[in-house]
């Protein structure tokens, strides 16, 4: 029997683990925004996560009541290729000690949160909750979908054997202030929105995208998936897992005009047919949260705009 959570109030000790990480800083920016001044964070020179100990020791004597677990390894296809052993261990080793560490403690309630790359590469599209392991994983990132499909898996024998309130949100590609603009291992806004300013201020008469442009993406905004995520936490509890997307897609190709046209790029776009696609197409059903009464509210053309000003800001 699942012991259901009370609602989340500001009044709670919340844990945000991966405070630093695109989805852990939006998460913090929309808690502190309504009010909730008992978050706990803490970095990785403070906290490894990796360690059981460690985080034992931690949610012991911390006592979070609520828990987002944002904390992971991520990164982008030539991150994946290139350190398969460390998508798959690192991200195993969080997920496991927290939900462990939160179940032991008494923690109230836990939100895991994925990543759409957990259902197979050949997915009817939209991309239903149901759909999960029903056909083999895109084997650029399999290491990492495989940690995020252990990790639902974890929260939902947790919630069968024990009652814990855990609970999981896979959201689709995700962009904003706070991301990874790493040249090599970021994903592909980032790195389309660094490639096409380095452009710009070279003056280069040209920039090459990778692949053919036509597979089709969808991506939120992360300051709407803080809300939803925080939705989440204040309105379910089941052991189903809940898709959290914008509701449409777009072509590699348009998402690079688009992001050309918000950096201010004049030059020619052109195509790099020796870099993989990666899936053909991922675009998630969430009519399951969208029953609930929440729906994205930023779309890609500004929140594009306000993702090159945070870069511009920061000295990028």
């Amino acid at each position: 029997m699942t012991r259901f959570a009370p609602s989340m109030t500001p009044e709670n000790r919340v844990y945000v683990a991966g405070h630093r990480g695109l989805v852990g800083g939006a998460l913090v920016r929309a808690l502190q925004a309504q009010g909730f001044s008992q978050l706990l964070v803490r970095t990785i020179a403070e906290l490894d996560l990796r360690e059981q100990q460690a985080v034992r020791d931690f949610f012991a004597r911390e006592h979070p009541e609520y828990v987002f677990l944002a904390a992971a390894k991520v990164g982008g296809i030539h991150a994946n290729a290139t350190y398969p052993a460390e998508f798959i261990h690192d991200n195993l080793c969080i997920q496991n000690n927290i939900i462990e560490a939160a179940f032991r403690n008494g923690c109230k309630k836990l939100l895991f949160l994925g990543s759409s790359c957990i259902y197979p590469k050949l997915c009817p599209q939209p991309i239903k909750e149901e759909y999960l392991l029903t056909g083999p994983l895109e084997p650029t990132n399999e290491w990492y979908a495989l940690a995020k499909i252990a990790g639902i898996r974890l929260c939902q024998a947790y919630r069968r054997q024990y009652g814990f309130d855990a609970i999981s949100a896979m959201p689709t590609n995700l962009y904003g202030p706070g991301d990874n603009f790493h040249p090599e291992n970021s994903h592909v806004i980032p790195a389309l929105i660094r490639r096409f300013h380095k452009a710009k201020t070279a003056k280069a008469p040209e920039v090459a995208i990778w692949g053919s442009g036509t597979p089709r993406r969808e991506f939120l905004y992360v300051d709407d998936l803080a809300e939803a995520l925080i939705f989440l936490m204040q309105n379910y509890s089941d052991a189903q897992h809940v898709n959290v997307g914008f509701g449409s897609d777009v072509t590699i190709r348009e998402l690079a005009e688009l992001i050309a046209q918000t950096v201010g790029f004049t030059g020619t776009i052109v195509h790099d047919a020796g870099k993989p696609d990666g899936t053909p197409q991922k675009l998630l059903d969430g009519s399951r949260l969208t029953r609930m009464g929440w729906q994205a509210k930023t779309s890609l053309q500004d929140g594009l705009a306000a993702t090159y000003a945070w870069c511009l800001n920061s000295g990028m």
